[in-house]
Formats: C-alpha cells, structure tokens, sequence
C-alpha cells in the first residue's frame, strides 16, 4: 500500500474508548481499533469477560486499559474518560457501544423494559459522549465520536420495536446535534447502522433449525448481499470513520446493512 495512504488509517498514536467492550460489536471495535495500533480503554459490565478480551488484546501486542462498569451516570462516565486519558494520553477516539435492547409487541411491554432500553440506549449514549466531548475540547486536539445506530432507527418492523427503534432514532439525532455543536472543535461525530449481526442476543438466528431458518429467511429476503452480518463487518468502516481518512465527514449515519436500507 502506499505510505500516505496507508498513513490516512494509521491509529497508533491514537487514545480509544469503548464502552460495552464485553459485547459482540464493542469487543469487535476493541479489537479493530487495537489492531491499527489504538491504545484501547475498554469498558464493561462483566468483569470475567471483561478481563478475557484485554488479555487477548494485550498478547497481541496492544496498548489496553480496563474499566468495569457502563456509562449509567455522570460519575462512571467521568471515569472512564479519566481512565482513557491517564497518563498523558488524552482521548481521540470514543465508540459508545454499550446498549440493549428488547423486542416484544407494544400492548405486552411494560414501562420498566421501555425505559431501560431508552436509558441504555440514549441517555448513557449522550452522558459519555457529553464526558468525552469535554475532554476533546479542553486538550484542544479534536476527535471522533463513534455511536452505534441500526437500521431499525428509519425502518420499523411489526415484531415489536417500539422502543429499540425511537431509542436508535434518538441516537442518530445525537449524533447530528454533537456534529454541529461540535465541528467548530475538529469533533467529528458519525454513527455507525448495523443491520442484524451475530451477538449473544442474535445467536439463534444463526441456528439451523425450523425456527431460525424461517426468520432468517424473511430478513434476508430485505438483504440484496444475502448473507447476515458479522461483528468483523463493522471493523473497515470503524477504522475508516475514527480516521483522518474520513476527515470531513461528520453528522452522518453510516449504513452497514448488505444493502438492507437500499431495498
């Protein structure tokens, strides 16, 4: 590849953080960000796992810190950040993935299960984005900010959405609104869309059996690639929009879907 090409990827003088580090696409950015040579600060409710995925990290040859805890408040979001910053290193790159969610039929869903998925979903989004943006803007070096949508914030689905999608929809217009607020202090701020991908809430999707089979198929009948994703699948365009190769792009959604939102 060509040096100034391969320059515009390059991360390795870059500070990572990433929240909800122990699930599928949070430990899939751990992993993405490390290998082009991020320092990661990785974060998660489960301390076991937790530990896994930074030895893993740190054995091949990554620069790794660990915080146990999610973004549920002002206190452990400030930590986190703390964390990531430690020992001169400042924050660059900052990838919100912790979240939930639930799919249950509107009439059957109690206010409890409604409201965990918006706390989980936006209000724990925007606290650590709001920590790492202040962070970005007082060490006055800029940054990019990496939240996770999905498809299911534009297109909704008679299985029972009504609260993972407006909670992805709300995290799409975060993403706006810190864009704009923000651009004046080189802050890029784009999310990333996924369509359905392999994690421990999925994982029967991906099973051969009557069931998974039946609603795999009618998933991908709305998929033109054919195939459901991969937490690897997000790992290109992660690099790609915590890069200097994406540097005047921001207040986007990206779509990684195999075409799911084209059809």
């Amino acid at each position: 590849m060509n040096p100034s090409i391969a320059k515009l990827f390059d991360l390795s003088d870059k500070s990572a953080l990433i929240s909800g580090a122990t699930g599928a696409l949070g430990a899939a950015a751990a992993r993405a960000l490390a290998g082009a040579g991020a320092h990661v600060t990785i974060a998660g409710g489960n301390a076991e796992k937790l530990s896994e995925i930074a030895e893993e990290l740190k054995a091949g040859g990554a620069g790794v810190t660990m915080v146990e805890g999610r973004p549920s408040d002002e206190a452990a979001c400030d930590a986190m950040v703390a964390a990531a910053c430690a020992e001169g290193r400042g924050l660059d790159i900052l990838v919100p993935a912790s979240g939930t969610a639930a799919v249950k039929p509107a009439i059957e869903m109690d206010l409890e299960t409604w409201d965990k998925v918006m706390d989980a979903n936006v209000r724990q989004t925007w606290l650590l984005c709001r920590a790492a943006g202040k962070a970005m803007i007082d060490r006055g070096r800029g940054g990019a900010i990496i939240p996770v949508s999905s498809v299911r914030a534009r297109f909704a689905t008679p299985a029972g959405t009504s609260a993972y999608g407006p909670s992805k929809a709300a995290v799409d217009m975060i993403t706006k609104s810190l864009a704009t607020e923000w651009g004046q202090h080189d802050i890029r701020v784009n999310a990333i869309a996924p369509t359905v991908f392999r994690s421990e809430l999925t994982a029967w999707l991906f099973e051969d059996n009557e069931r998974a089979n039946e609603a795999r198929k009618g998933v991908l009948s709305r998929i033109p690639l054919g195939r459901l994703a991969e937490p690897d699948d997000f790992a290109g365009v992660l690099i790609f929009l915590a890069s200097p190769a994406s540097g005047l792009i921001t207040g986007e959604t990206i779509n990684v879907d195999g075409g799911f939102s084209a059809n």
